[in-house]
């Protein structure tokens, strides 16, 4: 006869051993808190706010705190450092074991580990985090760790394979973290230079392999370094894609949004919008023929990838390092046509360009996008809408629109330049 109690008591059993792996995570997390000095920084203040919604929830019987136990992680993970490494681990192998089929706590994992060089479990973490996915497509920064991280592993154990005798040191290496691996990696490659000569086909492609493996633990690899066949442009690409075309440079303004603007906008031949943007036909029209964003902050590679359709993207940053590694992670194959080169970077302040050192780094991407497109002085038409409010522009830089401006429209927001 079934014991009717008996499943009463193993979701009593359930419950409280969640409660035992919540309580885990919230002590893994007073274990940061207090090894902390009093310095912080934005991102500290973040998984700080983080800890205290997590440890809000667990008091709120309705609550799942699931989410919250995740948002942790990712906060941890912004952090940075061992620390913050180390305590984005114990809250996915945390989160995990609350919820084994959970994507975003494998994913989770799996960065975690990446991050503290832990190869091979990263991997392992990211298949699993594979596994769970129902259309198989994981996000573009796991697709491109996964593919580095592969792509590593591969060139330390073709190298091993090319010197069968002497190549058990490089096949240790397999595995372990690039931090370690790659000065002995280096060592070795020394010694079969040294051994064979560099005359040597062996040691020839030993050297090949070796350069790419170093540039992988630099930078990550991109699964597609042609971005779905997007052209790369310069200053002279720029201006032929421009020469000739009426231009309409459109504010993201809710009062664009909510106008009857979209027809008219699309009758411009070239359509510009600027960082994020939200598309409503009807008031700013469907198309986007240009898309410009400027890099901010101290790490702007970690920032969405452009998945917003456009024929040109340019992107605004310097120094020369951030901007290749931002574009590297960010933008993705297939989503534009054309995109600028490193001769597009900095248009203002580029001496071969407007060498302009009036504008800092603070200047709104509308109006560097709006200055390049002046300069090469090759369009008809070159209009803007929805920048007549104070607050679009910067003050100088709605001074300088308005000392060219040849006709304003208040009615439809537009003031042009040509």
């Amino acid at each position: 006869m079934t014991n009717p109690l008996a499943g009463l008591f193993t979701a009593r059993q359930k419950e409280a051993a969640r409660r035992d792996l919540y309580a885990r995570g919230l002590r893994l997390c007073g274990e940061y808190l207090a090894a902390r000095d009093d310095r912080s920084t934005v991102r500290h203040a973040r998984l700080t706010r983080a800890i205290g919604v997590l440890a809000g929830s667990l008091d709120t019987p309705s609550a799942d705190p699931f989410d919250a136990l995740l948002q942790v992680g990712e906060r941890a993970l912004e952090a940075g450092g061992d620390d913050g490494l180390g305590l984005a681990l114990g809250v996915a192998e945390t989160s995990t074991l609350i919820r084994q089929r959970s994507r975003g706590a494998w994913r989770l994992r799996g960065l975690a580990l990446d991050g503290l060089g832990r190869d091979d479990e990263a991997l392992a973490a990211y298949d699993r985090y594979l596994a769970l996915l129902q259309d198989g497509d994981a996000t573009a920064e796991v697709a491109r760790r996964i593919d580095t991280l592969r792509r590593r592993r591969a060139c330390l154990e073709e190298a091993a394979a090319l010197f069968p005798r002497t190549g058990s040191p490089l096949r240790d290496l397999v595995g372990r973290p690039a931090a370690t691996a790659a000065p002995e990696f280096a060592a070795q490659v020394r010694a079969r230079v040294a051994e064979h000569g560099k005359g040597d086909p062996a040691v020839r492609r030993l050297l090949e392999l070796y350069g790419t493996y170093r540039r992988l633990v630099e930078r990550d690899g991109m699964p597609d370094p042609l971005l779905g066949g997007s052209t790369p442009i310069d200053v002279g690409g720029l201006r032929g894609l421009v020469a000739g075309r009426t231009v309409c440079l459109v504010s993201g303004a809710a009062e664009v949004a909510g106008s009857a603007l979209g027809a008219e906008i699309d009758r411009y031949d070239l359509v510009v919008r600027c960082d994020a943007f939200r598309i409503r036909a009807e008031g700013t029209g469907g198309r986007t023929d240009l898309h410009a964003v400027s890099l901010r902050g101290g790490t702007p590679w970690d920032g969405p990838a452009w998945t917003q359709r456009a024929g040109i993207r340019l992107v605004f940053g310097d120094p020369v390092a951030a901007w290749r590694r931002a574009t590297r992670r960010r933008l993705v194959p297939g989503a534009q046509e054309h995109v600028g080169d490193a001769s597009l970077r900095r248009p203002l302040g580029d001496p071969a360009l407007l060498g302009e050192d009036r504008w800092d780094t603070g200047t709104t991407t509308a109006f560097t996008v709006l200055r390049l497109l002046d300069f090469l002085d090759v369009s008809p038409r070159l209009d803007l809408i929805g920048f007549d409010k104070p607050g679009r522009l910067r003050p100088e830089e709605a001074e300088w629109v308005m000392d060219r401006a040849t006709h304003v429209d208040a009615r439809t927001m537009r003031i042009a330049l040509r």
